[in-house]
């Protein structure tokens, strides 16, 4: 443990920027996490000013057209954070915002912190056909000046760890668990078992290994992305919902026997939290995330066999499924968050990112 001098004070309201390039309106689990991260910081009284793409002109991301990012932000994003002068700073992605905000925190000698939420050299790889290690050097350069690199999962540290990332620092994602709770009666009109996907229908996510498997009952999806229409064409059983607004989600969820997650690609998974908070066993592969989110408890399957943890998930106690969510809470996230900044400072991050002595921790 930190000596008491070097530890965050909790209770000083502190003044934070958060760079982001996702954002609403887009759908995805960075945007979900974040957004419910800057609530539960206002909840505890500290300012977030968040700098995302609705302010700045904007372009489709590449493989992901539906995805808006900002056109040549440096010079507002630059004044922004001159007139903020905020005690940390935050950057949530690595894309055009994100990239900025860096850039002039490099000029001024600021501290920052970073995170990595999404896989995306591997997805840009699958979208365009690039080699999933130029993605990363990229973001490993990316990082490098980051005096804490932010990690939703044990599983993803290890990875990072071993592609060469430095600094990295645990921060668990949570789930709302006053929204997502089981809803009694809750039916989609299915035969039964039913076994629901939610999330982006997209590369990374692997969907063929769930909508390809001989399961009884039903497979239902919820999501949109840029395979929508050629997975629809090629598995036209499966019952395809499209996008709901977020409030409808529990009671989908509650509606499900099992929640299947095909990805092996994910960096946390929140779409796992959500279902078990609504009672829904999870069934998934045995990798990075689910390890985190289900682990060895009740609440789920995990096996290389994703038949087999579909059929074995629907035996499931889906009480126990609800109680490994209740060990998310946003609480605690929030606290691990905080602990996990620096403060800016005029001496904060030289040119190769390091902090000096005392600067470890926002104090």
């Amino acid at each position: 443990p930190r000596p008491p001098h070097e530890r965050p004070d909790r209770s000083a309201r502190l003044k934070l920027a958060l760079v982001t390039d996702a954002w609403t309106p887009q759908v995805n689990g960075v945007v979900t996490t974040l957004v419910e991260l800057v609530q539960g910081l206002h909840a505890r009284g500290h300012e977030v000013e968040v700098i995302e793409p609705s302010g700045f002109r904007r372009f489709p991301c590449p493989g992901y057209r539906e995805i808006e990012l900002a056109w040549r932000p440096g010079a507002e994003v630059a004044r922004r954070l001159d007139a903020l002068q905020p005690d940390a700073i935050h950057l949530a992605t690595e894309g055009p915002l994100g990239a900025a905000a860096r850039r002039h925190c490099r000029r001024r000698g600021w501290a920052f912190t970073t995170a990595f939420h999404t896989r995306f050299p591997e997805i840009l790889a699958k979208a365009l056909h690039l080699p999933p290690s130029w993605g990363y050097a990229w973001f490993r350069r990316f990082h490098a000046a980051s005096a804490g690199v932010m990690v939703p999962s044990e599983g993803m540290r290890a990875e990072l760890q071993a592609r060469g990332f430095r600094r990295l620092r645990a921060w668990s994602h949570g789930v709302d668990l006053q929204l997502f709770a089981p809803v009694p009666g809750a039916d989609l009109g299915l035969p039964r078992p039913v076994f629901l996907y939610v999330g982006r229908v997209s590369y990374e996510k692997n969907l063929e290994a769930f909508l390809g498997l001989d399961l009884p009952g039903s497979k239902v999806v919820y999501g949109v992305g840029p395979l929508e229409a050629e997975l629809k064409r090629r598995h036209p059983g499966v019952h395809w919902r499209g996008v709901v607004p977020r409030h409808e989600l529990p009671a989908i969820y509650s509606a499900a026997d099992a929640f299947v997650l095909p990805s092996r690609a994910e960096t946390f998974g929140l779409v796992m939290l959500e279902a078990l908070a609504c009672g829904t066993p999870v069934a998934a592969f045995p990798v990075a995330g689910p390890l985190d989110v289900v682990g060895d408890s009740a609440g789920g399957v995990l096996h290389e066999d994703l038949r087999h943890a579909c059929l074995a998930a629907l035996r499931l106690s889906r009480e126990q499924a609800r109680l490994r969510a209740e060990r998310f809470d946003w609480s605690a996230v929030c606290l691990q968050f905080i602990e996990g900044l620096v403060p800016r400072s005029a001496t904060g991050a030289p040119a190769g990112g390091r902090v000096p002595p005392g600067h470890e921790r926002l104090v």
